[in-house]
């Protein structure tokens, strides 16, 4: 079904998210109403892949490997008019380099209504699974939910958040939903996108951007092959990450690993520039330069990587207005 274009707009990364929120209206009308009893049509699954291609591009600082195989693998799922399983996709690195705002960009441009679509199921540690000594109770409560939306929309995306929070033994009971069996429980549901956010491998990979730039490589050259291997590596020994002994990584249920890189000064600047451009303000020198200098770079010896990416850019134009 072709969707309408929706244009790509600079909307910084917690304003953005605030006005997405917001601007998205529930509306009711024949197409959304036969979605609710079956499961022939796509819901409220109106992709436009050139929109965020376009945000992307034009948002995301410094993350061109996690730009191209997001956008890679989104094109060859949605290309198939049946695909043999669910598009899974888990994405790594360290905070504030753009894990969240890459997966409310998908949202966004995947679904009519945003992340207020009743197809976006966003599930976080702390909110939906605090106590592991529930762990019985919450892991019959996920299948039921994941099995009953797929029902209701074989097109749903379904966000975790802060895997290497998640207790182990939880995820587990995905696994039959990310194979490539036909139906599980009844239910159609290979056309779902599972994303798994986590800041596991995050010091795998910076080591590796930090290895390339002192070998005076462009950070461009790094590929997948380089970061695949270290990253899951570090989830296989992390029995805190929500994948442990899930099976997921040992039966290669991931289409792809999404690396997420360290971010530089210049990054961060690009940031600031973005979220100055949100607020409708024109770029101030100095406003620039005091974010930048307040922020906190490592190695101790190189300071080339900012400590927190840009997850404290928005609070601290704010302080320096």
């Amino acid at each position: 079904m072709a969707a309408a274009t929706r244009s790509c707009r600079p909307w910084g990364s917690l304003l953005g998210l605030i006005w997405l929120v917001s601007a998205a209206a529930a509306s009711w009308d024949l197409t959304s109403l036969r979605c609710n009893f079956g499961s022939f049509c796509e819901c409220d699954f109106r992709p436009d892949l050139q929109g965020l291609e376009c945000d992307l591009a034009q948002h995301l600082a410094g993350q061109h490997l996690a730009r191209s195989l997001v956008v890679k693998a989104l094109k060859a799922f949605l290309q198939d008019p049946a695909p043999t399983k669910p598009l899974v996709l888990s994405l790594h690195g360290w905070t504030g380099t753009g894990k969240s705002y890459v997966s409310s960009l998908l949202a966004h441009y995947l679904f009519r209504d945003g992340l207020r679509s009743p197809h976006v199921h966003h599930f976080s540690p702390v909110i939906h699974f605090p106590h592991p000594s529930h762990m019985e109770r919450y892991k019959k409560d996920l299948k039921s939910w994941v099995q009953g939306n797929l029902t209701v929309c074989s097109r749903s995306l379904f966000l975790f958040d802060e895997m290497d929070k998640l207790a182990p033994g939880l995820i587990e009971v995905l696994r039959p939903f990310l194979g490539s069996s036909w139906v599980v429980y009844g239910t159609n549901y290979r056309k779902a996108i599972f994303i798994f956010i986590s800041n596991t491998g995050g010091e795998q990979i910076n080591q590796v951007v930090l290895e390339a730039w002192r070998s005076r490589r462009e950070r461009e050259e790094i590929g997948l092959q380089e970061l695949g291997p270290v990253i899951s590596q570090a989830v296989l020994d992390n029995p805190h990450h929500g994948f442990w002994r899930s099976g997921i990584m040992e039966e290669h249920l991931l289409d792809v690993l999404v690396p997420f890189l360290p971010l530089q000064r210049h990054h961060v600047r690009h940031c600031v520039l973005n979220e100055l451009a949100q607020l409708g303000l024109e770029p101030r020198d100095e406003v620039v330069q005091a974010v930048l200098d307040s922020t906190t770079f490592f190695p101790e010896d190189e300071q080339l990587f900012s400590s927190n990416g840009c997850k404290t850019v928005a609070s601290r134009i704010a302080f320096f207005l």
